[in-house]
């Protein structure tokens, strides 16, 4: 006897195939052009694929579409990349965010380098055993480098499936639910273009807000649409207020103008970057008189009026920027305002340094 799920998915193959028939007709006249993508007829470059979808993730096309060429002119193939210092990686990283991405990246490049003789693998299997390399990713990769028939499913394709299948679970469960159904669009016939066609759909037409429905192909077959609650899929439940933490920066400068920085250590949050020392981030609210006990010199620090605030994923942090100069500079690293661009620094202290005029 087969199980609920499977009977579904099973249900769902010959409508999925029709969907996916209409969605690949509609790919070839509207299909977005991106540096990271091959043009109609090409063949994918693997490497350019697997550094995109690392980059692509929580991170805008916008944002990504800037710096994926940079980044690939820096280290244009898998081997400049694990052959590269991590502390190089994280710097041509910049502007980007999450960098456990890039650290990712950079950990999957060594290991096909140490155990795939350079060549990425090709299977979505193969792939999920590269380190930091989740499902969705792997999956992405061996369709679209590799013409694997699987069907990868990000934020977008939930949405999109969501609403077709008029699926009212609330998010998360409901991104189980739409990746089991998947399957049944799993294809034989240009995988990786299909894989690409359910991303620009969702992108810009099953949008999150006002979908066009209107010119989608899909219009007719979607139970959302006709049941007038697409717009409101896939629900999502309560999320629980983000915590607020705070802690106050200290700008400290030499008579020289050189800025003192310090590194965060390798691994957890904004791991191996550049910053500028900082208090404890604690708890709101902010005891000024703890926080200056950790600065890094005794001395009269004056502090601008508005704190610098920050959103982390699970928690918002606010910091005090406090300046001062000293005369007996602390051992350290000390750099110029005119060579910041050799550190890797995040968003939030290029944020104090504009607060400051330094940037």
């Amino acid at each position: 006897m087969r199980s609920k799920t499977s009977a579904t998915v099973d249900d769902h193959r010959p409508v999925a195939t029709s969907l996916s028939q209409k969605l690949l007709h509609w790919y070839d006249q509207h299909r977005r052009h991106l540096p990271w993508r091959a043009e109609p007829g090409a063949a994918a470059d693997p490497y350019r694929v697997l550094v995109s979808e690392l980059m692509l993730q929580q991170t805008t096309v916008a944002t990504v579409t800037g710096r994926f060429e940079p980044f690939l002119s820096r280290f244009p193939d898998i081997e400049s990349l694990a052959n590269a210092d991590e502390s190089d990686v994280l710097h041509a990283w910049q502007g980007l965010g999450y960098y456990r991405r890039a650290r990712a990246l950079h950990a999957a490049a060594r290991d096909v380098m140490s155990k795939h003789q350079g060549r990425l693998p090709e299977t979505a299997e193969a792939l999920r055993d590269l380190p930091g390399i989740g499902d969705y990713t792997a999956k992405a990769v061996a369709a679209i480098a590799f013409g694997q028939p699987v069907l990868p499913i990000d934020g977008n394709g939930v949405r999109v499936l969501a609403r077709i299948f008029a699926i009212e679970t609330p998010l998360p469960k409901a991104a189980n639910d739409v990746r089991a159904l998947a399957t049944a669009f799993e294809p034989t016939e240009r995988p990786a273009d299909l894989a690409q066609a359910v991303m620009d759909l969702g992108a810009t037409i099953c949008r999150p807000q006002k979908p066009l429905c209107e010119v989608c192909p899909w219009q007719d077959e979607c139970q959302g649409r006709r049941a007038g609650c697409a717009e409101s899929l896939p629900k999502r439940a309560r999320k629980a207020k983000r915590p607020v933490r705070q802690g106050v920066a200290f700008l400290l400068t030499r008579s020289d103008g050189a800025i003192l920085f310090r590194k965060r250590p390798p691994r957890g949050l904004l791991g191996g970057l550049h910053e500028l020392p900082t208090s404890t981030w604690l708890p709101a609210p902010l005891d000024r008189d703890a926080a200056i006990a950790e600065a890094p010199a005794q001395l009269n620090w004056r502090f601008h009026e508005q704190p610098v605030r920050h959103v982390f994923t699970h928690f918002t942090l606010e910091l005090d920027l406090a300046e001062a100069e000293t005369q007996h500079p602390p051992e350290g690293l000390w750099q110029s305002c005119t060579a910041l661009e050799q550190l890797a620094l995040p968003t939030l202290v290029k944020k104090l340094l504009r607060q400051a005029g330094r940037m």
